[in-house]
Protein backbone atom coordinates (compact mmCIF):
# COMPACT_ATOMS: atom_id res chain seq x y z
CA UNK A 1 0.00 0.00 0.00
CA UNK A 2 1.34 3.44 -0.89
CA UNK A 3 2.23 5.68 2.02
CA UNK A 4 -0.38 8.34 1.12
CA UNK A 5 -3.14 5.72 0.86
CA UNK A 6 -2.07 4.18 4.19
CA UNK A 7 -2.21 7.55 5.92
CA UNK A 8 -5.66 8.28 4.46
CA UNK A 9 -6.89 4.87 5.69
CA UNK A 10 -5.52 5.46 9.18
CA UNK A 11 -7.11 8.92 9.27
CA UNK A 12 -10.46 7.47 8.24
CA UNK A 13 -10.28 4.82 10.95
CA UNK A 14 -9.36 7.36 13.61
CA UNK A 15 -12.17 9.66 12.52
CA UNK A 16 -14.73 6.85 12.52
CA UNK A 17 -13.65 5.70 15.98
CA UNK A 18 -14.65 9.04 17.41
CA UNK A 19 -18.06 9.13 15.78
CA UNK A 20 -21.27 8.41 17.71
CA UNK A 21 -22.96 5.07 17.12
CA UNK A 22 -25.49 6.51 14.67
CA UNK A 23 -22.68 7.48 12.33
CA UNK A 24 -21.50 3.85 12.03
CA UNK A 25 -23.12 0.80 10.54
CA UNK A 26 -23.42 -0.81 13.99
CA UNK A 27 -21.48 -1.33 17.19
CA UNK A 28 -19.74 -4.08 19.10
CA UNK A 29 -21.36 -3.71 22.51
CA UNK A 30 -19.66 -4.72 25.75
CA UNK A 31 -22.34 -5.48 28.33
CA UNK A 32 -21.39 -5.45 32.01
CA UNK A 33 -23.77 -7.59 34.08
CA UNK A 34 -22.90 -6.79 37.72
CA UNK A 35 -24.22 -10.09 39.07
CA UNK A 36 -23.48 -13.78 38.75
CA UNK A 37 -25.24 -15.81 36.02
CA UNK A 38 -28.81 -16.93 36.56
CA UNK A 39 -30.46 -13.92 38.22
CA UNK A 40 -32.64 -11.02 37.16
CA UNK A 41 -29.87 -8.73 35.93
CA UNK A 42 -28.29 -11.58 33.98
CA UNK A 43 -31.61 -12.46 32.39
CA UNK A 44 -32.34 -8.84 31.55
CA UNK A 45 -28.88 -8.16 30.11
CA UNK A 46 -28.82 -11.23 27.90
CA UNK A 47 -32.41 -10.76 26.75
CA UNK A 48 -31.69 -7.16 25.82
CA UNK A 49 -28.47 -8.17 24.08
CA UNK A 50 -30.50 -10.55 21.94
CA UNK A 51 -33.00 -7.77 21.27
CA UNK A 52 -30.22 -5.44 20.08
CA UNK A 53 -28.93 -8.12 17.71
CA UNK A 54 -32.40 -8.97 16.38
CA UNK A 55 -33.13 -5.27 15.83
CA UNK A 56 -29.83 -5.02 13.91
CA UNK A 57 -28.89 -2.15 16.18
CA UNK A 58 -25.50 -3.75 16.88
CA UNK A 59 -23.13 -6.26 15.29
CA UNK A 60 -22.07 -8.17 18.39
CA UNK A 61 -22.68 -8.24 22.14
CA UNK A 62 -20.03 -9.40 24.60
CA UNK A 63 -21.14 -10.16 28.19
CA UNK A 64 -19.10 -9.81 31.36
CA UNK A 65 -20.57 -11.07 34.66
CA UNK A 66 -19.10 -9.61 37.87
CA UNK A 67 -21.25 -10.29 40.92
CA UNK A 68 -21.22 -9.05 44.50
CA UNK A 69 -22.27 -6.20 46.80
CA UNK A 70 -25.58 -5.47 45.05
CA UNK A 71 -23.79 -4.78 41.78
CA UNK A 72 -21.30 -2.34 43.27
CA UNK A 73 -18.28 -4.53 42.45
CA UNK A 74 -19.34 -4.69 38.81
CA UNK A 75 -20.06 -0.96 38.83
CA UNK A 76 -16.52 -0.19 40.02
CA UNK A 77 -15.01 -2.40 37.31
CA UNK A 78 -17.26 -0.83 34.67
CA UNK A 79 -16.38 2.73 35.68
CA UNK A 80 -12.65 2.07 35.85
CA UNK A 81 -12.36 -0.01 32.67
CA UNK A 82 -14.70 1.71 30.22
CA UNK A 83 -14.05 5.45 30.51
CA UNK A 84 -15.04 7.20 27.30
CA UNK A 85 -16.13 3.96 25.61
CA UNK A 86 -19.30 4.67 23.57
CA UNK A 87 -19.94 0.95 23.09
CA UNK A 88 -20.07 -0.02 26.78
CA UNK A 89 -23.32 -0.67 28.66
CA UNK A 90 -24.08 -1.83 32.20
CA UNK A 91 -27.26 -3.39 33.55
CA UNK A 92 -28.42 -1.79 36.80
CA UNK A 93 -31.55 -1.04 38.79
CA UNK A 94 -33.17 -0.48 42.16
CA UNK A 95 -31.03 -3.17 43.79
CA UNK A 96 -27.84 -1.30 42.94
CA UNK A 97 -29.23 1.90 44.48
CA UNK A 98 -29.97 0.01 47.70
CA UNK A 99 -26.46 -1.44 47.73
CA UNK A 100 -24.92 2.00 47.27
CA UNK A 101 -27.00 3.44 50.11
CA UNK A 102 -26.01 0.70 52.54
CA UNK A 103 -22.45 0.10 51.39
CA UNK A 104 -21.37 3.68 50.67
CA UNK A 105 -18.78 2.57 48.08
CA UNK A 106 -16.00 4.79 46.76
CA UNK A 107 -17.31 4.43 43.21
CA UNK A 108 -20.93 5.53 42.97
CA UNK A 109 -23.44 5.59 40.14
CA UNK A 110 -22.89 9.26 39.35
CA UNK A 111 -19.59 8.31 37.70
CA UNK A 112 -21.45 6.50 34.88
CA UNK A 113 -23.91 7.84 32.29
CA UNK A 114 -27.68 7.19 32.57
CA UNK A 115 -29.19 5.72 29.40
CA UNK A 116 -32.60 4.13 30.04
CA UNK A 117 -34.95 2.40 32.42
CA UNK A 118 -36.23 -0.77 30.73
CA UNK A 119 -38.54 -2.79 32.94
CA UNK A 120 -40.46 -2.86 36.18
CA UNK A 121 -41.10 -5.97 38.24
CA UNK A 122 -42.35 -6.93 41.70
CA UNK A 123 -40.81 -9.39 44.11
CA UNK A 124 -42.34 -12.70 45.09
CA UNK A 125 -41.67 -14.54 48.35
CA UNK A 126 -41.42 -18.32 48.11
CA UNK A 127 -40.97 -21.35 50.37
CA UNK A 128 -39.09 -24.53 49.47
CA UNK A 129 -41.62 -27.14 48.37
CA UNK A 130 -41.00 -29.34 51.41
CA UNK A 131 -41.12 -26.53 53.98
CA UNK A 132 -43.25 -27.19 57.07
CA UNK A 133 -44.45 -23.59 56.72
CA UNK A 134 -47.27 -23.16 54.20
CA UNK A 135 -48.26 -19.49 54.15
CA UNK A 136 -46.94 -16.01 54.84
CA UNK A 137 -48.98 -16.07 58.05
CA UNK A 138 -46.96 -19.11 59.16
CA UNK A 139 -43.74 -17.25 58.37
CA UNK A 140 -44.84 -14.17 60.29
CA UNK A 141 -45.88 -16.18 63.35
CA UNK A 142 -42.54 -18.01 63.37
CA UNK A 143 -40.66 -14.73 63.01
CA UNK A 144 -42.62 -13.20 65.90
CA UNK A 145 -41.69 -16.17 68.10
CA UNK A 146 -38.03 -16.31 67.10
CA UNK A 147 -36.82 -13.84 64.44
CA UNK A 148 -33.47 -15.57 64.02
CA UNK A 149 -35.07 -18.91 63.19
CA UNK A 150 -36.48 -17.52 59.93
CA UNK A 151 -33.65 -17.35 57.41
CA UNK A 152 -34.50 -15.00 54.51
CA UNK A 153 -32.56 -15.59 51.30
CA UNK A 154 -32.20 -13.23 48.36
CA UNK A 155 -29.91 -10.86 46.53
CA UNK A 156 -27.23 -8.65 48.01
CA UNK A 157 -27.64 -6.60 51.16
CA UNK A 158 -29.86 -3.63 50.31
CA UNK A 159 -31.76 -5.52 47.59
CA UNK A 160 -35.50 -4.98 47.26
CA UNK A 161 -36.23 -8.38 48.81
CA UNK A 162 -34.01 -7.46 51.78
CA UNK A 163 -35.85 -4.17 52.16
CA UNK A 164 -39.24 -5.94 51.96
CA UNK A 165 -38.27 -8.49 54.64
CA UNK A 166 -37.23 -5.63 56.94
CA UNK A 167 -40.42 -3.69 56.13
CA UNK A 168 -42.50 -6.76 57.01
CA UNK A 169 -40.71 -7.08 60.35
CA UNK A 170 -41.62 -3.51 61.31
CA UNK A 171 -45.26 -4.10 60.32
CA UNK A 172 -45.61 -7.16 62.58
CA UNK A 173 -43.80 -5.87 65.65
CA UNK A 174 -40.39 -7.45 65.08
CA UNK A 175 -37.15 -5.50 65.42
CA UNK A 176 -35.87 -5.25 61.80
CA UNK A 177 -32.31 -5.49 63.08
CA UNK A 178 -33.13 -9.07 64.12
CA UNK A 179 -34.13 -10.12 60.59
CA UNK A 180 -31.89 -13.05 59.64
CA UNK A 181 -31.15 -12.11 56.04
CA UNK A 182 -28.69 -14.16 53.98
CA UNK A 183 -27.34 -12.23 50.99
CA UNK A 184 -26.23 -13.99 47.83
CA UNK A 185 -24.12 -12.65 44.98
CA UNK A 186 -26.87 -13.17 42.43
CA UNK A 187 -30.32 -14.58 41.80
CA UNK A 188 -28.89 -17.89 40.61
CA UNK A 189 -27.17 -18.54 43.94
CA UNK A 190 -30.26 -17.47 45.87
CA UNK A 191 -32.46 -19.79 43.78
CA UNK A 192 -30.12 -22.72 44.44
CA UNK A 193 -30.27 -22.02 48.19
CA UNK A 194 -34.07 -21.99 48.12
CA UNK A 195 -34.28 -25.21 46.11
CA UNK A 196 -31.81 -26.83 48.48
CA UNK A 197 -33.79 -25.82 51.56
CA UNK A 198 -30.87 -23.78 52.88
CA UNK A 199 -33.10 -20.78 53.62
CA UNK A 200 -36.55 -20.59 55.18
CA UNK A 201 -37.98 -18.01 52.77
CA UNK A 202 -36.67 -16.82 49.43
CA UNK A 203 -37.31 -13.57 47.62
CA UNK A 204 -36.67 -12.24 44.15
CA UNK A 205 -38.22 -11.13 40.89
CA UNK A 206 -41.12 -13.29 39.74
CA UNK A 207 -39.32 -14.05 36.48
CA UNK A 208 -36.48 -15.68 38.43
CA UNK A 209 -38.85 -18.01 40.31
CA UNK A 210 -41.63 -18.65 37.79
CA UNK A 211 -40.40 -21.96 36.35
CA UNK A 212 -39.78 -23.43 39.81
CA UNK A 213 -43.17 -22.28 41.07
CA UNK A 214 -44.84 -23.81 38.01
CA UNK A 215 -42.92 -27.07 38.54
CA UNK A 216 -43.97 -27.28 42.20
CA UNK A 217 -40.40 -26.91 43.48
CA UNK A 218 -41.25 -23.63 45.24
CA UNK A 219 -44.45 -22.40 46.86
CA UNK A 220 -45.26 -18.72 46.20
CA UNK A 221 -46.75 -17.10 49.30
CA UNK A 222 -46.87 -13.36 48.52
CA UNK A 223 -46.01 -10.63 46.03
CA UNK A 224 -45.05 -7.03 46.78
CA UNK A 225 -47.32 -5.46 44.15
CA UNK A 226 -50.29 -3.17 44.72
CA UNK A 227 -52.63 -5.65 43.04
CA UNK A 228 -52.34 -9.31 42.07
CA UNK A 229 -50.16 -9.81 39.03
CA UNK A 230 -52.11 -10.72 35.87
CA UNK A 231 -52.40 -14.46 35.37
CA UNK A 232 -50.58 -15.21 38.63
CA UNK A 233 -52.68 -16.54 41.50
CA UNK A 234 -50.49 -15.30 44.33
CA UNK A 235 -51.90 -12.97 47.04
CA UNK A 236 -50.32 -9.58 47.57
CA UNK A 237 -48.70 -8.78 50.88
CA UNK A 238 -51.19 -5.96 51.35
CA UNK A 239 -54.29 -8.12 50.87
CA UNK A 240 -52.94 -10.47 53.56
CA UNK A 241 -52.78 -7.54 55.97
CA UNK A 242 -49.09 -6.65 55.62
CA UNK A 243 -48.54 -3.19 54.16
CA UNK A 244 -45.45 -4.07 52.14
CA UNK A 245 -45.47 -2.69 48.59
CA UNK A 246 -42.23 -2.16 46.69
CA UNK A 247 -41.40 -2.40 43.00
CA UNK A 248 -38.16 -3.38 41.34
CA UNK A 249 -36.89 -1.90 38.09
CA UNK A 250 -33.94 -2.46 35.79
CA UNK A 251 -32.15 -0.22 33.36
CA UNK A 252 -28.94 0.55 31.49
CA UNK A 253 -26.06 2.96 32.06
CA UNK A 254 -23.28 3.95 29.70
CA UNK A 255 -19.61 4.54 30.39
CA UNK A 256 -18.18 7.59 32.18
CA UNK A 257 -17.02 10.47 30.01
CA UNK A 258 -18.95 9.76 26.81
CA UNK A 259 -20.12 12.78 24.84
CA UNK A 260 -23.74 13.98 24.68
CA UNK A 261 -23.81 12.79 21.06
CA UNK A 262 -22.63 9.32 22.05
CA UNK A 263 -25.19 9.17 24.85
CA UNK A 264 -27.92 10.14 22.39
CA UNK A 265 -26.74 7.45 19.96
CA UNK A 266 -26.82 4.79 22.69
CA UNK A 267 -30.28 5.96 23.71
CA UNK A 268 -31.55 5.73 20.13
CA UNK A 269 -30.09 2.22 19.86
CA UNK A 270 -31.83 1.16 23.07
CA UNK A 271 -35.18 2.60 21.98
CA UNK A 272 -34.89 0.81 18.62
CA UNK A 273 -34.12 -2.47 20.38
CA UNK A 274 -37.15 -2.21 22.68
CA UNK A 275 -39.34 -2.30 19.56
CA UNK A 276 -37.98 -5.68 18.44
CA UNK A 277 -40.13 -8.80 18.52
CA UNK A 278 -37.39 -10.48 20.57
CA UNK A 279 -37.75 -7.93 23.38
CA UNK A 280 -41.54 -8.17 23.30
CA UNK A 281 -41.29 -11.95 23.67
CA UNK A 282 -38.82 -11.63 26.57
CA UNK A 283 -41.12 -9.18 28.35
CA UNK A 284 -44.08 -11.52 28.04
CA UNK A 285 -42.13 -14.66 28.94
CA UNK A 286 -40.67 -13.13 32.11
CA UNK A 287 -43.70 -11.15 33.24
CA UNK A 288 -41.80 -7.86 33.01
CA UNK A 289 -43.75 -4.61 32.76
CA UNK A 290 -42.56 -2.20 30.05
CA UNK A 291 -41.13 0.90 31.73
CA UNK A 292 -39.00 2.65 29.11
CA UNK A 293 -37.68 6.01 30.28
CA UNK A 294 -34.74 7.97 28.86
CA UNK A 295 -33.06 11.38 28.96
CA UNK A 296 -33.61 13.88 31.76
CA UNK A 297 -36.73 12.03 32.92
CA UNK A 298 -34.55 8.99 33.70
CA UNK A 299 -31.89 11.17 35.36
CA UNK A 300 -34.53 12.68 37.65
CA UNK A 301 -36.14 9.30 38.28
CA UNK A 302 -32.87 7.82 39.58
CA UNK A 303 -32.31 10.83 41.85
CA UNK A 304 -35.84 10.48 43.25
CA UNK A 305 -35.39 6.72 43.71
CA UNK A 306 -32.26 7.30 45.80
CA UNK A 307 -34.22 9.63 48.09
CA UNK A 308 -37.24 7.32 48.28
CA UNK A 309 -35.18 4.20 49.03
CA UNK A 310 -33.21 5.99 51.75
CA UNK A 311 -36.51 6.89 53.41
CA UNK A 312 -37.89 3.37 53.13
CA UNK A 313 -34.68 1.79 54.41
CA UNK A 314 -34.55 4.21 57.32
CA UNK A 315 -38.12 3.35 58.32
CA UNK A 316 -37.28 -0.36 57.93
CA UNK A 317 -34.41 0.02 60.41
CA UNK A 318 -31.73 -0.81 57.84
CA UNK A 319 -29.70 2.42 58.16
Amino acid sequence: MRRDMFLKSMFALATTAGLPLTARAAANIKMMIPANPGGGWDGTGRAFGKAMLDAKAVDTVQYDNKGGAAGVIGLAQFVNASKGDPNALMVMGAVMLGGIITGKPQVSLDKATPIARLTSEYNVFVLPANSPLKTMKDVVEQMQKDPGSVKWGGGSRGSTEHICASMLATKVGVDPKKVNYVAFRGGGEATAAILGGNVTVGGGGYSEMAEYIAAGKMRAIGVTSEKRLPGINVPTMREMGYDVVLGNWRGLYGAPGITPEQRAALTDMVIKSTKSSSWTESMQKNGWTPALMTGKAFDDFVDNEFSSLRGIMHLAGML
